[in-house]
């Protein structure tokens, strides 16, 4: 792999609805109507009751960071001239955690609790990758 190809995702059948919501500018989660709960990463059947009554909704894409790392060494070629970056485990406000980038966003500025939300950067013709970043509202109120 040279620095110029970055290592992108492969939707599955279980995972296509997702990416396909990404790629409108939507952050859609799996929803379970038996026991009313989100969940993220997409399964066959719900994690916290194990029905399969399960269907995709919309999610406002606002979080809070739960925990995050700074990364110093490259994860891959590609990312070695974006160093140093952060990546995110955020709690939705729907209740999953997902982790993803943090972009856009002052490295000096990220806490835990840090508010959030989603970005979306289309990387090819079929994939939109989902990040993070502070939301302006919250930068504002920072000393």
């Amino acid at each position: 792999m040279d620095a110029s190809t970055r290592p992108l995702p492969v939707p599955t059948d279980l995972t296509l609805p997702f990416w396909q919501a990404a790629k409108a500018g939507r952050l859609d989660l799996q929803y379970c109507t038996d026991c009313a709960g989100f969940q993220f990463y997409p399964r066959p059947c719900c994690v916290r009751c194990g029905s399969t009554a399960l269907q995709w909704r919309t999610s406002a894409g606002l979080g809070r960071i739960y925990t995050y790392t700074i990364n110093h060494r490259a994860a891959n070629p590609y990312m070695a001239d974006k160093l140093p970056y952060a990546v995110a485990v955020v709690q939705l406000d729907e209740g999953p955690r997902m982790m993803g980038n943090l972009i856009n966003t002052p490295l000096s500025e990220i806490t835990i609790g840090l508010r959030v939300r989603t970005v979306f950067e289309p990387v090819s013709d079929d994939i939109t990758l989902v990040h993070f970043e502070a939301e302006p509202a919250t930068r504002q109120e920072q000393p």
